[in-house]
């Protein structure tokens, strides 16, 4: 006897009756007002049953996969005269060079001096004039017009290879990693009616938060539906309870439906732990029971639910800072850290029934040669790697449809039977093309790593705040 889950008998419910009259028990917390700790009785009907979102930080996709064969990438890039470079930059055409994996330098790639300034009308031609620190230092020259040496990430072309691979995933905006962290968990940063936040809040130092712990007197910039900068003395506190218009994140769906959660990130007393934490931005998780227990620390928290059998139906990761490829730290064994959390899925029970979604949250001021659509509220930004990895992913597939993050978030609602937020995820395209449910599982291969969970779980955390 085939046993109806939890999503089929409310789609069954609404189709006869409604489903209020189906659910009528179900809170009401979309907004993040309610927290209704029930046990996690809802599943989905189809193979994956979990879904695992690891967040990386600031690349492009041509950064990582210029040279992945099939995938639209390039080793050459365009640019506008500079004669400020050595040696100065004519314009036209400009070979990328090929360097390592560790990038000294943090690029510009803000909304308002990085992405509008490469933009150039359109024409994204012009990363060579986009300036360091905030638009306040030198040209950054040919320092974007590089891709990555694939021999140094070789754990993500083998994952691309074995899964599937998105080559057009668009961030949301083409802006930071404060709005895109935002946009993970709620596919939208519009607080206020036609504006949203872009760019990082205006606080800087040792005492810098960008959620509800942040400094008296932080406020954050904003960008208008038709892509106008307004400067961040006009934008609200970066915390929900100070927005004139809060919006729902993923959480206030899965709390509603009883589908379990975590959100696994470093300490507060580390730089990832400061500052990648969306959840820091949602007042009634940063001051409710959630905080602590469904937001956990450290990140190395996954090891033990995996192996405790206590892995969550969704779950966000957050690397620390030198095992997340961004750039300016005086290490990154990003591919390693992907490696082993997909090593402990892969060889636990749990790889039958899950989905791992890695994605790295904006373009880090690397050249691009797709141009990405303009939508509105600053972007969609430039693309982003993606990779799809499960035993129901699509071998070897390279997706050319245009996602962005609404797109993960709408195979996660779409999964759970969770509704919509209404925000983005209703206009994206789910990575749903990225599976195939019905061929034979994919049996999972160890991914190579030169570090093991051992070395993670004992790291030494990074403290510098540099990381954007």
């Amino acid at each position: 006897m085939r046993v109806l889950r939890l999503p089929y008998v409310l789609a069954l419910c609404a189709a006869i009756a409604g489903l209020a009259a189906c659910n009528s028990s179900t809170p009401s917390s979309v907004g993040g007002a309610a927290y209704n700790p029930q046990p996690n009785t809802a599943s989905s009907p189809s193979p994956i049953q979990h879904v695992v979102i690891m967040v990386q930080e600031n690349r492009s996709f041509n950064d990582f996969f210029a040279t992945y064969p099939g995938s639209d990438g390039t080793t050459t890039g365009n640019a506008v005269p500079n004669p400020y470079c050595s040696p100065p930059i004519y314009g036209g055409p400009i070979a990328l060079t090929k360097e390592p994996l560790l990038v000294s330098h943090d690029m510009n790639h803000s909304f308002h001096t990085g992405y509008t300034v490469a933009k150039d009308a359109g024409k994204w031609d012009a990363f060579d004039t986009i300036k360091y620190n905030g638009g306040q230092g030198l040209p950054e020259c040919y320092e974007p017009y590089e891709y990555t040496d694939p021999s140094q990430i070789q754990a993500y072309w083998t994952l691309a290879q074995q899964y599937a691979l998105a080559e057009h995933m668009f961030s949301t905006q083409g802006s930071d990693s404060f709005t895109a962290h935002q946009d993970l968990i709620a596919g939208t940063t519009v607080v206020e009616p036609k504006k949203a936040m872009v760019d990082l809040p205006g606080c800087s130092g040792p005492k810098c938060y960008w959620g509800c712990d942040a400094p008296n007197g932080t406020r954050t910039h904003l960008v208008t539906s038709t892509n106008k900068w307004v400067k961040g003395k006009l934008g609200p506190a970066p915390c929900s309870n100070k927005f004139p218009t809060p919006y729902p994140t993923l959480r206030d769906l899965l709390d509603a439906k009883y589908v379990s959660w975590k959100y696994y990130v470093p300490p507060k007393s580390t730089d990832f732990g400061k500052l990648m934490n969306a959840f820091d931005v949602i007042y009634p998780v940063r001051y409710g029971p959630e905080w602590g227990t469904n937001v956990t620390w450290p990140e190395t928290n996954i090891f033990n639910d995996i192996s405790g059998g206590t892995l969550p139906a969704v779950s966000w990761v957050i690397p620390e800072a030198n095992d997340s490829d961004h750039p300016g730290y005086s290490q990154d064994i990003g591919p390693d850290w992907v490696a082993t959390v997909v090593n402990a899925i892969g060889e636990s029970p749990y790889w039958n029934s899950t989905a791992i979604i890695i994605v790295w949250d904006d373009w880090g001021g690397f050249y691009d040669n797709v141009a990405p659509p303009i939508l509105n509220y600053g972007g969609l930004g430039l693309r982003v790697p993606a990779l799809i990895v499960s035993p129901y992913a699509r071998p070897g597939y390279i997706s050319t449809t245009q996602y962005e993050f609404g797109s993960i978030l709408k195979y996660v609602e779409n999964n759970f039977g969770l509704g919509s937020l209404g925000t983005t995820d209703q206009r994206a395209n789910s990575i749903i093309d990225s599976f195939n449910y019905n061929q034979t599982p994919i049996q999972f291969q160890p991914i190579t790593s030169s570090h093991d969970k051992a070395y993670f779980m004992h790291q030494r955390p990074t403290n510098s705040l540099d990381g954007d």
